[in-house]
């Protein structure tokens, strides 16, 4: 059963989203997804100052298993990457609610809302 955080919203694509104080949309993905990756290797991050469209491919997290895009769950601009994941991608494995992959200013912060629930993130997933 995969950890999935009430305060969070989800892509079908597997990434979460949190809405931070300060109005900028934290991203990452979800235990979910973690788990069904494997041991993950390598993550290649997106660029600050990058723009994505909702679904916006936005990076690639390498497991020994499998490669597997990342996916922007909302329109914005990239304002910040954790670069700790280059060296140390297992984070994701570790902690996939802390180990955030990059952070967003929204071009629409209503967007959030298109996004599921923790309970129809579990729906969703067969949970």
């Amino acid at each position: 059963m995969s950890n999935i955080p009430a305060d969070l919203r989800f892509a079908e694509s597997h990434e979460w989203a949190r809405l931070e104080a300060d109005g900028t949309v934290t991203v990452g993905i979800s235990d979910h997804a973690q788990e069904a990756l494997g041991d993950v290797v390598f993550v290649e991050l997106t660029e600050v100052g990058n723009v994505f469209a909702a679904e916006g491919q936005a990076g690639v997290v390498e497991s020994v298993k499998a490669a597997s895009d990342i996916y922007s769950p909302i329109a914005g601009e990239v304002i910040a990457v954790n670069d700790a994941l280059s060296a140390e991608p297992e984070l994701l494995n570790t902690d996939p609610y802390g180990a955030w992959i990059f952070k967003l200013k929204p071009s629409n912060p209503a967007d959030l809302e298109k996004l599921l629930d923790a309970a129809g993130y579990k729906a969703a997933i067969g949970e």
